[in-house]
């Protein structure tokens, strides 16, 4: 999810993955490597190379020089780049250790840089999960509205990735057990900003942040979770504590 979305900037760095491995702990950066796969890759791609300039490349990417950057990021998140609390400190070192040395990276260890930055910032919220009721009936009224209008044609009625017009392609289910695999793990941040980047296709970012959430609403209305008393919030820091995980 997931995102280092906040990380900008380009450098020409040209050294391979076996360089970097020799000045950081193996361990340490396949535990990063890991990480990266389940929280980053979706955005910035399997090799760093992003999508630019959405998602922007951190592969040659000179900006991750800068430790205490990467830090604040992770935890707090920046642009597009949703925030990730529940990260350990242990984890965030073993991501940062992870981008800072692979692919055209080599900028080595930071000397526990990073347990120093995440002491002077604020406190992780206790987190909570899709099924606890996280939105409301109200709410996902709205974001069916709003789903038929934009969403539909392309995921279709049932959420199913079937489209509407059987001449589109098919496209990722955005509702119950296929959507839970692969959303797994993923907090309702990194799925909201990912969708107001991306979506709809032909016009990224038309809809309001409010919308968007309401239509996330939506989508676990149909899978099957239960609203409960207060809405889903438009805000990352609030909705990075919302996990999404299979039924209990």
């Amino acid at each position: 999810m997931m995102k280092l979305v906040g990380l900008l900037g380009l450098a020409s760095l040209t050294a391979p993955v076996a360089v970097a491995q020799q000045v950081v702990d193996p361990d340490l950066f396949g535990q990063g490597q890991s990480l990266y796969q389940n929280h980053c890759a979706l955005c910035h791609g399997d090799s760093g190379e992003g999508a630019p300039p959405t998602f922007p490349a951190l592969s040659g990417n000179d900006r991750l020089e800068d430790p205490a950057l990467i830090v604040n990021n992770i935890r707090q998140g920046s642009g597009n780049m949703p925030p990730f609390p529940e990260l350990t400190t242990e984890e965030i070192s073993a991501l940062t250790a992870y981008v800072r040395n692979a692919w055209a990276n080599t900028f080595g260890g930071t000397g526990g840089e990073e347990a120093a930055v995440l002491e002077g910032l604020e406190e992780v919220g206790q987190s909570a999960s899709v099924w606890d009721g996280v939105f409301t009936e109200e709410q996902a009224t709205r974001g069916q509205a709003a789903y038929t209008g934009l969403c539909g044609r392309c995921h279709g009625r049932r959420l199913n990735g079937a489209p509407d017009d059987p001449d589109m392609l098919s496209t990722p289910p955005l509702a119950r057990a296929k959507f839970l695999r692969a959303w797994e793990g993923r907090s309702i941040a990194t799925l909201f900003e990912y969708t107001r980047a991306t979506m709809p296709e032909s016009n990224p970012g038309s809809l309001t942040d409010a919308e968007y959430i309401d239509v996330i609403a939506y989508m676990l209305s149909v899978g099957g979770m239960p609203a409960g008393g207060d809405e889903l919030p438009p805000g990352p820091q609030t909705l990075a504590r919302i996990v999404i995980e299979q039924e209990p």
